[in-house]
């Protein structure tokens, strides 16, 4: 059976890209990442198939990562990718689909136009923006229409959003390039300094996964982990304890406090008393290591909670306002940075 119109929500962050369709739910979820032969310029893979050639294919195929920070770093990459994926989606449509992408609420004019450009080079007749923040709150359940203050933390991959959310908008917001890969090379850089040995992004990757803590778990976590020893060059193989994790993310999580309580000072006192009631909200990879949570809720005193579905939740909460792109402007969603430039 043929469709006359889809309507399709799209979260393409810097480590993963989701796509909601209406009526569907999630429809595709990949890695952000495009494997091209760096000769001809051309395409082999994306997403998932782009991942698994990752360190075993020959000198002229490299990968790339076409957002970073939440935005565009190459637009023909990024325009191909979700051009490929929407169109696994759109194929037997009549009309093209009415996209609406998730953008950070920092974004710039020229990042923003970029955006809409790759959308509509990807297929799309007409394009809506959403700041992330907002589509969290709302995959969060929370009701953004009420003059009520709600604080949002999106602990991505290559970075982190801290904003403060009320009638529907962004009131005010903080993005910082630290989030779930700058734990990863903290690992990488602690590991170096202590055990004088070089692994992998992809190794310390694991070990953040497997015994990652900011905060001591109550049965310490210990890992092995294999690298090159940078005495001899010859292959290693060291322990891992959770608790010296702790220590190695020190450096990443006192920005990213410092970034929560620079939101903090610069809010209303007014939608601040509000977060005592409705508390903060963390989303994103980077809010699945253990105790971040918490140690938020220490520094701030405000209670705080982690999104059941940390990765999709921004998608979910970006399906949500597909049944109401006819009351939306063509993009133009991006409340923070207009009522800047209005100032």
């Amino acid at each position: 059976m043929l469709d006359f119109e889809r309507n399709i929500a799209v979260d393409m962050g810097t480590s993963s890209t989701l796509l909601f369709e209406q009526g569907k739910g999630v429809v595709a979820r990949e890695p952000t990442v495009v494997a091209v032969d760096k000769f001809s310029g051309k395409i082999l893979k994306i997403g998932q198939d782009a991942q698994k050639m990752l360190g075993r294919t020959p000198a002229n195929i490299v990968a790339i990562h076409p957002i970073s920070a939440g935005v565009i770093s190459d637009y023909e990459i990024s325009a191909q990718m979700l051009r490929e994926l929407v169109s696994r989606i759109t194929s037997f449509s009549l009309l093209k689909p009415r996209i609406l992408v998730c953008v950070p609420s920092s974004i710039t004019g020229v990042e923003e136009r970029a955006m809409i450009d790759a959308a509509i080079e990807a297929g799309g007749r007409r394009v809506y923006l959403l700041e992330t923040a907002v589509a969290t709150a709302l995959g969060a359940g929370v009701d953004i229409s009420k003059a009520d203050g709600h604080m949002v933390i999106d602990i991505g991959g290559g970075t982190t959003e801290i904003a403060i959310i009320s009638v529907g908008g962004v009131v005010e917001c903080e993005s910082i390039k630290v989030a779930g890969a700058s734990f990863d090379e903290a690992i990488v850089k602690y590991i170096r300094r202590k055990h004088n040995m070089l692994i992998g992004l992809g190794a310390a990757e694991e070990l953040k996964r497997s015994i990652g803590c900011i905060i001591q778990r109550p049965d310490v976590g210990v890992e092995e982990v294999k690298g090159r020893s940078l005495t001899n060059g010859l292959p290693k193989t060291v322990q891992v304890s959770s608790n010296e994790l702790i220590e190695a993310f020190v450096e990443p999580m006192n920005s990213i406090l410092e970034a929560i309580h620079t939101v903090l000072e610069r809010t209303p006192p007014q939608l601040v008393g509000d977060l005592d009631t409705n508390g903060i909200i963390m989303s994103g990879g980077g809010s699945l290591i253990y105790g971040i949570d918490r140690l938020i809720e220490r520094s701030t005193g405000i209670r705080t909670s982690v999104v059941d579905d940390t990765v999709s939740c921004a998608a979910y909460g970006a399906g949500k306002m597909l049944g109401h792109l006819d009351d939306m402007q063509d993009g133009m969603m991006n409340f923070f940075r207009k009522r800047q430039l209005k100032g």
